[in-house]
């Protein structure tokens, strides 16, 4: 059995196998009864399922594809960490910007997910040299004003999406989701508040189908074309989706103009595994720093065979974190259940055409929420930080660089080559803070670390060094 437990797929009972003991928590190399255990990986699933079911639909990509690699990419990610690391990886909504940037400059899902490939490649690299020199890589080149903007730049950059695409589809039906979505964030309590965007969209398709119902046809731009007539609701490809059959895969095609915008992103996924590791082991009580650069290198992994067949890139989930912090069970065990379960809704093309029939509607009142929380966790990573946004070395390249790409700003070089939008402004972020740097008197130099506990201490273990840094 020493093999099974080398790999993490072997679990003690806790306890009597069906509660947590008072004051404890179900450890990741423990689990509950296998009942117990598989309904806690249904949780999770449903957890992950608003935001991302809505991603790969945003992106344009198939969702049964989505959800059965976000299967696979668990089981990568648990196999690769050898079960330390309780986590689902869902299809990240880093990259809905990037999908409709590049769609409207006349790309295809190919292009898209051939871009996104690329960065799947980068961020196993950077996971890899995470491992070999420890984390304190990450602040060296990326500090938390770098990363911090890149990510509200992201977030903001996707507000034209929702206001011109989503949005006028149906108005009144988006601001009702909208309300609930936020009430549901806002109000409800443990579980409930984690599948906050799940509720606001089963609240959606019912107003949706209500309003056809009373008020009949609406005229309206569907996906930013002309005004039509359409119903609000269409599930005319349900009833014609078979029950079984494998999801829509495809080559991925490379363009240069399309990797340069996705490039950036790979920040955003850095910063969410960093803060994924470094949540879960607060919760656990274990120091999980020596598996942060696996953990970035198994996501890269995951999303690289991901998008090689079509599928979507993955990242981490908080809606998971929140998950096991309400119950208490670590168990990776209930990810692999999970991952289960993904794999079998992957194969069910109705399940499929149901998500991808959601009103453009619903999506502009979720979306008007979901892009803003992603701009906002750039200024969750500055306050986190305390970073000084009076110090001008973090001030001017951060403020320069998210009017440029929330702006769309762009830079022509040649007929065919042109950066703009994302791609420019986590360029300007990035290469104009460490050419400022180079150049600014010392006392504006002073800055704390990315990691959110403000120290970089790392236990002995066995990726890179990981000698306690000091402090600036």
């Amino acid at each position: 059995m020493k093999p099974l437990t080398k790999l993490g797929v072997r679990w003690t009972l806790h306890g009597d196998g069906r509660t947590p003991a008072p004051g404890a928590v179900v450890r990741p190399d423990e689990r509950l009864s296998w009942p117990r255990t598989a309904g806690l990986g249904a949780q999770h699933v449903v957890a992950m399922f608003g935001a991302s079911f809505v991603a790969p639909v945003l992106m344009g990509l198939d969702p049964n594809l989505a959800i059965m690699m976000s299967g696979v990419a668990t089981v990568i990610f648990l196999l690769a960490t050898r079960g330390q690391v309780p986590s689902y990886l869902g299809c990240s909504l880093s990259f809905v910007g990037v999908a409709a940037t590049i769609r409207a400059s006349g790309g295809d899902s190919a292009t898209v997910t051939g871009a996104v490939l690329v960065v799947a490649v980068v961020l196993f690299l950077a996971g890899l040299a995470v491992r070999r020199f420890g984390a304190r890589i990450i602040h060296a080149a990326m500090p938390p004003v770098v990363t911090g903007a890149v990510v509200m730049l992201i977030g903001f950059n996707l507000a034209p999406v929702s206001a011109k695409t989503y949005w006028p589809q149906d108005q009144w039906t988006a601001l009702l989701v909208m309300v609930v979505t936020a009430l549901a964030v806002v109000c409800l309590r443990g579980f409930w508040s984690r599948i906050a965007i799940f509720l606001g969209l089963l609240f959606g398709y019912g107003v949706s189908w209500l309003f056809d119902q009373v008020f009949g046809k609406i005229h309206s731009p569907v996906g930013g074309a002309e005004s039509v007539d359409h119903w609000r609701l269409d599930l005319s490809l349900v009833g014609k989706a078979d029950w079984v059959g494998l999801p829509d895969f495809h080559a991925p095609s490379f363009e240069w103009s399309a990797i340069l915008v996705a490039l950036p992103v790979v920040i955003a996924l850095i910063a969410e595994n960093a803060g994924h590791v470094k949540a879960v082991g607060e919760m656990t009580g274990d120091s999980l720093d020596s598996k942060l650069g696996t953990a970035i290198a198994a996501d890269g992994a995951a999303s690289m065979l991901s998008t090689a067949v079509g599928g979507p890139p993955n990242t981490t989930y908080s809606e998971n974190i929140g998950v096991m912090a309400a119950t208490r069970v670590y168990s990776t065990a209930a990810y692999w259940a999970a991952a289960g379960f993904a794999l079998l809704f992957g194969l069910c093309p109705k399940f499929g055409a149901v998500v991808a029939a959601i009103p453009g509607g619903v999506l502009g009142g979720i979306t008007v929420i979901l892009y803003g929380m992603i701009g906002l966790l750039g200024a969750q990573i500055w306050i986190n930080a305390g970073v000084d946004l009076r110090n001008p070395l973090n001030l001017v390249p951060a403020a320069a660089g998210i009017i440029i790409g929330v702006g769309g700003v762009s830079l022509k070089f040649t007929d065919s080559f042109e950066l703009g939008g994302i791609a420019l402004g986590s360029l300007v972020v990035i290469v104009g803070y460490h050419v400022l740097r180079a150049f600014a008197p010392p006392h504006l130099k002073g800055e704390g670390p990315l990691l959110d506990s403000g120290t970089s201490s790392y236990d002995s273990g066995d990726e890179g060094d990981q000698r306690p840094a000091s402090k600036p």
